[in-house]
């Protein structure tokens, strides 16, 4: 089966790099699935994961934002972070979850530190579903 390669890298360095038959992440303007010989596109992602398919296994990643670019032999992300499902640290993103929720609660938290909790909570659900997926 043909594959095409993938590249997900961070400000601190690669986190993902292989080749895989068929790439699904979201971006802001909806879902998008990705195979080799794909057109030419670049698109911001959303705080999502990527789904990366190979030899009939599925692999995630918790992307939080980025730049995805499509060429026909190559996909390249450029994102804010990424952790695959085993490195994520469960209790970790529990902790981050429960403190963006109380700080949602919070009626005193002007509209800036409102966005900021909305978009660390949303970090952190999707990171606990990618950890749920382990292989």
């Amino acid at each position: 089966m043909k594959t095409i390669r993938v590249s997900i890298v961070t400000p601190d360095g690669p986190v993902f790099d292989s080749d895989v038959e068929m790439v699904s992440t979201k971006a802001t303007s909806g879902d998008l699935g990705i195979s080799p010989g794909h057109m030419p596109l670049v698109a911001p992602l959303e705080i999502t994961s990527v789904r990366l398919k190979k030899d009939g296994k599925t692999e995630f990643i918790a992307v939080s934002g980025g730049i995805l670019e499509v060429r026909p032999d190559q996909v390249t992300i450029l994102a804010q972070s990424a952790e695959t499902a085993s490195e994520i640290d469960v209790e970790r993103a529990i902790r981050a979850k429960e403190r963006a929720e109380q700080r949602l609660k919070d009626h005193q938290v002007d509209h800036t530190d409102f966005r900021r909790a909305e978009l660390a909570l949303q970090r952190a659900i999707n990171r606990l579903g990618v950890s749920e997926r382990k292989i």
